[in-house]
């Protein structure tokens, strides 16, 4: 099973695309789609969409894991990264490719084994699951892998309870 985790945002999305078999994971690719702070907000979307949407059919995920939003102070913030979801999440639909979200609780519950882990911590087990050298990079391109092993694990329980 192909998965393609995204974390969601505006001046970087976060994309990490792994291939899982059995209990085992293999990255296929990391990309960070990124938008520069000067271009249009409009213009900013459509090149967050079109570099989903460019990821979707090259590796034709069976699913895409993306991270709920919860916001708690910045409200402009939320708006903008809603609107980069919303483009996302259009990009998954239209190439019927359906979405997976979970918390951030649920992704270190996942890949960790503790709810509260942190940063540090989940891009380490990443790196370990998925037999790399060094922690990818930027943070976001970690943090969607670490949501696609998250859907990877739930999937994977998921499908033992239908046997």
């Amino acid at each position: 099973m192909t998965i393609l985790g995204i974390d969601s945002g505006y001046a970087i999305v976060g994309t990490g695309t792994v291939e899982y078999h059995g209990s085992r994971f293999r990255l296929i690719e990391t990309k960070a789609v990124t938008t520069r702070a000067k271009t249009p907000f409009d213009q900013r979307l459509r090149e967050i969409y079109d570099g989903v949407s460019a990821l979707i059919q090259r590796h034709k995920p069976a699913a895409m894991a993306i991270e709920k939003l919860f916001f708690n102070t910045n409200t402009t913030t939320a708006i903008d990264v809603a609107q980069a979801r919303g483009v996302i999440l259009l990009a998954a639909a239209q190439a019927n490719v359906p979405v997976h979200e979970y918390t951030p609780l649920q992704v270190k519950q996942s890949v960790v084994g503790y709810g509260r882990a942190e940063k540090h911590q989940v891009q380490e087990m990443t790196r370990l699951l998925l037999n790399l050298s060094a922690c990818p990079k930027p943070d976001d391109v970690a943090d969607a892998l670490a949501i696609a092993i998250c859907h990877c694990h739930s999937a994977g329980s998921m499908m033992r309870f239908l046997r």
